[in-house]
């Protein structure tokens, strides 16, 4: 949600380089970034297998989206301190920017549903909840509610009612002959956005992975009784129990793996959302530099994710290897069959994994 008053205080020379420096790095980690999750999942047929990857690529699609529609523009703006390609293309541009960054944590939040049913739930109850069709509109819903507060209100103007001659005042800067690409929001404007954007979903990532945490710890409780149970003399295997103990551990990486992706993205844009909220009430005194920095500290959240994904996923990190190496064949899954190192595989929400 980019509500970007004007920035009234310019950059000196050296301060303009090292802005410069830093937001190349973040559009081209961004734009690397996602491109290589998107790769990975269309090249890899086991990721392709887990529903949750669909969510996944959409958001990196959306993300990569911010890196090469938004953020080069709000670069030139910063680094140049003018804004010069019209009023128009600046309603466009902060339209897209509201609609990508509103869709990225409505993805989070649909991410979050999928695990909270994935291991809350029983394998069967999974299936039926998340069928194809409803992934694909729960995809949908992500697109196409994002627009009924980026374009259509922007478009119409409702966020400027009553703020108008504050918004013209800072839109051109007599002193410098500098023009801003100003997009301030009126108290129920920031109200509704702020909770759709950013509070409910939060609350409702919050609430499944709270549920999840508390699923997983009282399945590993369960887990070691059933393993002190089963110990007798005899020292027989139980695949049940095996079965289980590698059905949790595997969905709890994930669900750990996504919630420190969630926790990122609201490190990241919680403290410009609380800003968007207070800064109409006390009459628009934010400084311009604190929304910008508030603002690029959200941004570069669109290249942090596929990182997280390489370190903590290592179905990711494994696909990324073989895209990086060229399909060197070190980094490719082993064969069921002729194992040199010993594994077992284990089915989860139907589809086949290799545990070593």
């Amino acid at each position: 949600l980019s509500v970007l008053p004007s920035s009234s205080e310019g950059f000196g020379v050296a301060e303009k380089i090292v802005l410069l420096t830093f937001i190349s790095a973040v559009i081209l980690m961004a734009i690397l970034g996602n491109l290589l999750v998107m790769v990975a999942v269309c090249r890899d047929r086991q990721l392709r297998k887990i529903k949750t990857n669909y969510f996944i690529v959409s958001l990196a699609f959306a993300d990569l989206l911010v890196s090469v529609l938004v953020m080069p523009f709000g670069a030139i703006e910063l680094v140049q301190d003018n804004w010069i390609y019209g009023e128009m293309f600046c309603l466009v541009r902060t339209s897209l920017d509201v609609l990508l960054t509103t869709a990225s944590i409505l993805h989070l939040c649909c991410i979050s549903l999928d695990r909270y049913y994935a291991i809350c739930c029983q394998p069967l109850v999974y299936r039926n909840k998340m069928t194809p069709l409803r992934i694909a509109v729960m995809l949908g819903g992500c697109w196409v509610i994002p627009t009924f507060i980026s374009f259509l209100p922007i478009m119409q103007g409702w966020n400027s009612i009553g703020i108008i001659d504050l918004i013209q005042q800072r839109q051109f800067n007599k002193a410098s002959n500098s023009t801003y690409c100003i997009f301030m929001v009126n108290k129920p404007y920031a109200i509704t956005c702020s909770v759709v954007a950013f509070y409910i979903p939060f609350f409702l990532m919050v609430l499944a992975y709270y549920r999840i945490y508390v699923t997983a710890r009282e399945h590993a409780r369960q887990i070691q009784v059933l393993q002190r149970a089963g110990a007798p003399g005899d020292g027989r295997q139980h695949p049940p129990d095996q079965h289980s103990t590698h059905r949790m551990k595997t969905e709890t990486k994930a669900a750990k793996t996504l919630c420190i992706i969630m926790g990122c993205f609201c490190l990241c844009w919680a403290p410009f959302f609380v800003t968007n909220i207070v800064d109409p009430f006390i009459n628009y005194t934010v400084p311009g530099k604190l929304w910008t920095a508030f603002l690029w500290l959200g941004y570069i959240n669109s290249g942090l994710n596929p990182f997280l994904y390489a370190f903590l996923n290592k179905s990711f990190r494994r696909a990324f290897l073989i895209i990086l190496c060229c399909g060197d064949e070190r980094y490719r899954r082993p064969s069921i069959l002729g194992q040199t190192v010993p594994c077992s595989t284990t089915t989860i929400n139907g589809s086949t994994h290799v545990l070593r």
